[in-house]
């Protein structure tokens, strides 16, 4: 039988400065050094859309407590004779499981964001109503009201207090670490070689196998399950997998190492919780390194987008065609819209770059956003935006001329018109914009976030109530809860007005309409999302297209 850290009967004391040794003494250093550089680039670059969604608190918080374990592992092999016997019992009784815990409880992030932004595809979007009409009492409700880090941090706490408690339960009834005291006949005897040998196995670990065993075989593989058929453009489901499938050989090949005796040359040079440190290293490179790829990637096609986008100026600039470009541009949209047939009778698209201007974009959420709308929320996890600027432009197309030129903002007797359309104004602002109600706020500048917030934040605060905790809006998606609106909803496919009426009929606005209020009340956070929509979502989109249905080429000639 092995040790935890290849000690046996016949180690001596002493420092190994062997060449295996100083080799992974360079890799811990050189390891740990990209690392801490990796996580300094996502905490860098932290509003990115594909880092927003991930929650990076939680995971990176897990991927330093599972490194705090790593880095003494890869010092065994020069001071494994020189350490307590209980130190690697300690690391792995509290360290592991607990870094295991935090990461699985934030891997599961994956799902829950899927299933939310899924009513945006295919429920169709509802205006959820008040929280206080929705509050039920009782100690389950109030526990499923939570927002949803909270939840998992508080499953989370529970496995980590349970593993700790036996842990140091284990360690006290034993007196395998101590002979003055513990259950009689655990002790162990001998030269302090053997006896250090035996403190690296034996019953009193156990409770760390069955930890890793039930988040690695039972909770990893459950999640992978759940999202075998959730494919987005992050890399999400790629890391959600590799980090699965990484830890799957971990505990088994630790148990191996220490109990099968063929193992003992190999323990020399790799000791056995280097099985688990292997794992750790892909989690940490699907939690931190692939993450950092898609940043990177994300850069660079939002930079491609902007040069495509001002070649397309300059040309249009140049030969003084804006208009029959624009019919163009149209014509190849209308081309990619499945089931949507164009109107127009204008020429086929001759430039891949028009197809990814401003234009575009707004002629695709003008005629049908139903296929841009179903992408960005099935793929991208980003619904909201693309619902915020439909809804706005339905507000927007009711708006009476009397608010539109600001006339019915001064009269008395139009009060009432002005009333209905701030209380729709304000269901959009507390659905979209609102970091206190809205389940995902849209990415708008703070300054614009304060403006909106001056207008209708204590409105909204009246209608819907202050239930839910406000939230930091770099960090939206941490106050989300596991409640979906029911598919057999009667408000799918609803307008806006009906879908806010059936609201509005029960609870509205009655106080002063505030004197900021008019028909530009969205127009900057408006541009703000139809600009960040154009260089991230749509030339996904429009990629993904070109993908499925050929190239532009193949394009040209389709009847519209």
């Amino acid at each position: 039988m092995g040790s935890e850290y290849g000690a046996t009967a016949e180690s001596k004391p002493q420092i190994d400065l062997g060449p295996v040794t100083i080799w992974w003494v360079v890799w811990a250093c050189v390891w740990t050094s990209a690392l801490v550089a990796g996580m300094a680039y996502l905490i860098a670059n932290r509003d990115m859309p594909t880092l927003r969604i991930r929650g990076l608190a939680l995971s990176l918080t897990s991927i330093v407590i599972l490194h705090l374990y790593w880095i003494p592992t890869q010092f065994a092999t020069m001071i494994g004779t020189l350490l307590p016997g209980d130190c690697g019992y300690w690391l792995m009784g509290t360290l592991l499981p607990c870094g295991m815990a935090l990461f699985h409880g934030s891997n599961t992030r994956f799902q829950h964001v899927a299933k939310l932004q899924r009513k945006y595809a295919l429920d169709g979007h509802k205006f959820t109503e008040s929280p206080a009409l929705q509050h039920k009492g009782g100690l389950i409700n109030r526990f499923r009201a939570l927002r949803y880090t909270t939840k998992i941090l508080i499953y989370v706490a529970i496995a980590m207090f349970v593993q700790v408690f036996l842990t140091i339960l284990m360690w006290l009834i034993s007196r395998k670490y101590h002979s003055s005291w513990g259950i009689p006949g655990t002790g162990v005897h001998g030269t302090p070689a053997e006896v250090l040998a035996a403190q690296g196995a034996g019953w009193e670990w156990w409770p760390g196998v069955v930890s890793q065993f039930f988040w690695s075989w039972i909770v990893a593989p459950i999640v992978l399950w759940k999202s075998r058929n959730i494919h987005d453009t992050h890399g999400w489901r790629v890391q959600t997998i590799g980090c699965a499938v990484s830890n799957l050989h971990a505990t088994p090949m630790w148990l191996i190492g220490l109990y099968v005796p063929a193992m003992a040359p190999v323990n020399k040079v790799w000791v056995p919780p280097q099985w688990i440190c292997l794992s750790i290293m892909f989690i940490e490179i699907f939690t931190v390194f692939l993450p950092c790829w898609e940043v990177m990637r994300h850069q660079s096609l939002r930079q491609e987008t902007l040069e495509s986008i001002a070649r397309w100026e300059l040309k249009v600039k140049s030969t003084g065609s804006e208009e029959n470009s624009l019919h163009s541009d149209m014509t190849m949209v209308a081309s990619m819209m499945s089931g949507w047939k164009s109107n127009s009778s204008s020429s086929t698209l001759s430039s891949r770059d028009s197809i990814l201007t401003m234009g575009a974009l707004e002629h695709v959420l003008e005629r049908n956003p139903a296929p841009l709308q179903e992408f960005s929320a099935l793929r991208e996890f980003s619904g909201e935006n693309i619902v915020f600027l439909t809804s706005v432009a339905e507000w927007r197309s009711r708006l009476p001329q009397s608010i539109k030129d600001g006339s019915a903002l001064q009269e008395k007797s139009k009060r009432d018109i002005v009333r209905e359309h701030f209380n729709l104004a304000l269901h959009i602002y507390a659905e979209f914009i609102s970091v206190r109600h809205a389940e995902f706020p849209v990415n708008i500048s703070h300054q614009e976030l304060r403006k909106l917030e001056d207008v209708f934040e204590k409105p909204t605060r009246l209608v819907y109530g202050e239930e839910r905790e406000s939230c930091d809006p770099t960090s939206p998606f941490d106050k989300y809860t596991f409640d979906l609106p029911s598919p057999s909803s009667s408000d799918s496919g609803k307008t806006l007005g009906e879908r806010a009426g059936s609201i509005k009929d029960r609870v509205q606005y009655w106080g002063d309409i505030p004197v900021d209020f008019d028909a530009s009340i969205f127009d900057a956070a408006e541009a703000s999302i139809k600009y960040l929509v154009l260089t991230n979502t749509w030339p996904k989109f429009i990629r993904d297209h070109r993908t499925s249905v050929g190239s532009v080429e193949n394009l040209k000639g389709i009847e519209v």
